[in-house]
């Protein structure tokens, strides 16, 4: 196939306005479903659908391209589906504080709960007192004492009678009770008793002796009356205890009926409220100076309160979280603590939420890069989805940093469908090195770049356009203006039969227009807009580009647009900056001598050349052996560069334009310098399709114009790019006044005869080419170098040209 000049109409397919049916956006309908993402829409409505173990979700796609947007409409209509998810509290355990228990309830009663048990601590504050403190109870206390007091007094009565009787008092002192002797009425001295007569001291002895043993009996008694009444105290406490807390509990109990988790809870609460009832009587410090409302949450009233973890009051079916920033505290939660007595300590109502909390009953999306940037996250994610269940665990704890008062709370069942979000790379990343990803993400939803560029798609292309500008607040686009947005998607997809699916370019496009629109203070965009939004925007990034066009400009780097050269030739490269991407010619220059068949990648040889440039000289010299060294030593030292190239050079796409000048540089062949090629060749000498192939085209041309265009200037691309071209319109413009040429080839004997004037030549059925061609020349030169080399092997001392080391 002989190369081909490219008519103006191959550069760029354009959108045709009139035949889009309507003046402006403002006429289409919004667009429900999501443009070209059929596999994708496909992939999470089976993963969202299948409720088995390990079916979560791997989201794939470029940033921008709409994921999150999709995923959240696709999930928000399941989860209106799929019924009611359940409150979570986290409650005391009576039995051991520091394992508190959980509580699964309907939405909604988590926080009735809490209330019920606040609205119970205040009763009880406020009953509690009133009861204790009440006459009813006071004069049962009271008719207690006053019997034993009275049975206590006439014990000490009938004792006192029969010591007066026998000459004797009972006295009471600090120190107990003194039995003694009486004269006169008055209690002897011991100066008194010692003046007795021995037989009358010997006698009151006996009788002191004999009432010590009665007062002994006496006190045995009243030490169990005290006993006594201090049960008979207790059981009218218990009394009045049961009359305050039962009728309340037995409310609550019946509220909670159909909860035997919350029954537990309430049962427990009753018993150890019964058991410290006195921690609802204020202190003398409280009394009268403390609010009620906040001696409902004092320390010693919070064991019986509930914290509400998850509130699903009012929620339309079940949630769907994005979780923003997964660290660990995030996603699995946190146990908080507080500064006491020089020491951190912490209680169930500290326990705070996470994601896995909030999403579980439903979905939660997870960005995947964001998850293995935070440390343990991933780890965490894999065991909360192994295990069914959610277990807080705190950093500290798991690396034995900080030995703090903790506790470990009742583990929470999970039931959540997670979507992880990213790149494809990620996925491919984790499917190679993470044995367990496969086991829990099972189902990949792979987004597409872009999508054909049919009719119909170009009619549901305009209604996306339309749908955004509204939802963006932006102006309506004319049919102009869509036709240019809809040619600059083509142009982003690097293919003139696709449209790109990047939702975020799309919509940035669309407000730059609008912002330009606005400036005119029109009602519609127009495609002067779009074209000026795409400028400004090219503008604004294009700094480092003008740089190296001002250098080439001024001579600084050598670049010929005219004339021919031997062994040169101009190769075309992308230089991508971010999201900004332009093309520079550079020179290539190739040199040849006698050798022993080695190939020279300069670029590679100073570790400035990447595999796939390697990959792309290696394949020359096979090239070559096949062609023209089949029965005869490839005799022969090249060296290929990038001129003035200091940073780092990828890829094949220049593999083309080396053959072509290390050809030139065999035969002694001059090439056309007005022109700049880009091409992969294969050993075959077949010219393969590139990428980047508008930006190259347009790195060159901008070259020329800026020297003048001459009218034979152009660029050789392989035939397979053509389908690819959207070239911007001052090089349509330039081709249609044929100022500028794009030509298209397939084999590397086409692009030999365009640069060179000179037939490529077939092969003979000898191994040789037509006479005068370029093939023959590089044959003969060949068979040259090898007949010298032949010689310089046989003749002594002598070394062929180029065995030394390079």
């Amino acid at each position: 196939m002989a190369v081909e000049t490219l008519k103006a109409d191959a550069l760029s397919r354009a959108t045709d306005a009139q035949a889009l049916g309507f003046r402006s956006t403002a006429e289409l309908p919004d667009v429900d479903s999501a443009m070209g993402q059929d596999r994708a829409i496909a992939a999470i409505e089976f993963g969202v659908g299948i409720q088995r173990e390990g079916y979560n979700l791997y989201v794939a796609g470029p940033t921008g391209i709409g994921k999150r947007t999709l995923v959240d409409q696709l999930l928000a209509r399941h989860a209106g589906e799929r019924g009611e998810a359940s409150d979570w509290c986290y409650v005391n355990n009576f039995e051991d504080p520091s394992r508190p228990r959980a509580l699964a309830l309907p939405p909604g009663k988590g926080v009735q709960l809490k209330r019920d048990m606040e609205k119970l601590i205040e009763r009880m504050l406020v009953t509690v007192p009133n009861v204790f403190r009440g006459d009813e109870y006071r004069r049962r206390i009271s008719d207690i004492q006053e019997e034993y007091q009275e049975r206590e007094g006439k014990l000490f009565g009938e004792l006192n009678d029969e010591a007066r009787g026998k000459g004797m008092v009972v006295i009471r002192t600090p120190g107990g009770y003194t039995i003694g002797p009486v004269r006169e009425g008055k209690l002897m001295t011991p100066a008194q008793f010692n003046d007795m007569p021995k037989e009358e001291q010997e006698l009151a002895k006996n009788v002191i002796e004999e009432l010590n043993r009665r007062l002994k009996s006496i006190i045995e008694s009243i030490h169990d009356w005290q006993e006594e009444s201090t049960e008979r105290v207790k059981g009218i406490d218990n009394e009045f205890i049961h009359d305050i807390i039962d009728p309340m509990l037995a409310a609550l109990k019946s509220r909670y009926q159909m909860y035997p988790s919350v029954l537990e809870f309430l049962g427990a609460a009753h018993q150890d409220m019964a058991e410290n009832i006195w921690d609802f009587m204020p202190n003398e410090q409280q009394e009268g100076s403390t609010p009620l409302r906040k001696k409902i949450f004092a320390m010693e009233h919070l064991r019986y309160h509930v914290n509400v973890l998850v509130d699903h009051d009012g929620a339309a079916g079940v949630p769907v979280l994005y979780e923003d920033n997964p660290t660990l505290q995030n996603v699995i939660g946190r146990i908080e603590h507080i500064a006491q007595m020089g020491t951190l300590v912490t209680n169930f109502s500290l326990i705070k939420p996470g994601a896995l909390h909030r999403a579980n009953g439903g979905y939660l999306v997870l960005d995947a890069r964001k998850v293995l940037m935070n440390s343990f996250v991933w780890d965490a994610l894999k065991r909360a989805i192994r295990s069914r269940e959610i277990r807080i665990e705190s950093i500290e704890r798991i690396l034995s940093m900080v030995s703090t008062t903790s506790l470990e709370p009742e583990p929470i069942a999970l039931d959540v469908k997670i979507v992880l979000v990213g790149d494809r790379y990620i996925y491919h990343l984790l499917k190679e090195y993470d044995p367990e990803f496969s086991l829990y993400f099972k189902v990949n939803a792979d987004f597409s770049d872009s999508m054909d560029r049919s009719p119909e798609a170009v009619g549901l292309y305009a209604r996306v356009i339309a749908t955004l500008a509204r939802r963006e607040k932006a102006r309506a686009l004319s049919a102009g203006g869509v036709a240019r947005v809809i040619d600059q998607c083509a142009r982003d997809a690097e293919d003139s039969h696709k449209l790109s699916l990047h939702l975020g370019d799309l919509v940035d496009l669309i407000l730059q227009a609008d912002f330009w629109a606005a400036r005119e203070n029109i009602a519609l965009i127009e495609a002067r807009h779009v074209d000026q939004a795409i400028a400004q925007r090219r503008f604004r990034n294009n700094r480092y580009q003008e740089l190296l066009a001002e250098q080439i400009h001024r001579g600084v780097m050598l670049l010929a647009t005219d004339g021919m050269q031997v062994g040169q030739i101009n190769g075309l490269s992308v230089i991508q900056l971010g999201d900004y991407a332009f093309g520079r010619p550079s020179r290539i220059t190739a040199t040849a001598r006698l050798g022993a068949g080695k190939l020279i990648d300069i670029e590679r040889e100073t570790e400035l050349g990447g595999p796939l440039h390697s990959k792309g000289v290696m394949i020359l010299s096979s090239f070559l052996a096949r062609r023209y060294a089949q029965s005869q030593p490839l005799a022969l030292s090249a060296s290929i560069v990038f001129e003035q190239s200091y940073g780092r050079v990828d890829g094949d796409s220049a593999s083309m334009a080396e053959l072509v000048a290390l050809l030139s540089a065999i035969a002694g062949i001059p090439i056309r310098q007005d022109l700049a090629m880009t091409g992969s060749v294969n050993q075959l000498g077949e010219m393969q399709a590139i990428g980047g192939v508008n930006e190259k085209i347009e790195g060159f041309f901008d070259v020329c114009a800026a020297r003048g265009l001459s009218g034979t200037q152009g660029v050789v691309i392989p035939a397979s790019n053509v389908q690819h071209l959207m070239l911007k319109p001052e090089v349509v413009e330039a081709c249609r006044a044929g100022n500028f040429h794009v030509h298209a080839a397939s084999a590397v004997d086409d692009v030999i005869a365009l640069l060179t004037g000179l037939p490529a030549g077939a092969m003979r059925e000898d191994g040789s080419f037509d006479a005068g061609s370029v093939n023959e020349r590089v044959r003969a030169r060949l068979h040259e170098l090898a007949e010298i080399g032949r010689k310089h092997s046989g003749g002594g001392d002598d070394k062929p040209a180029g065995n030394g080391k390079s």
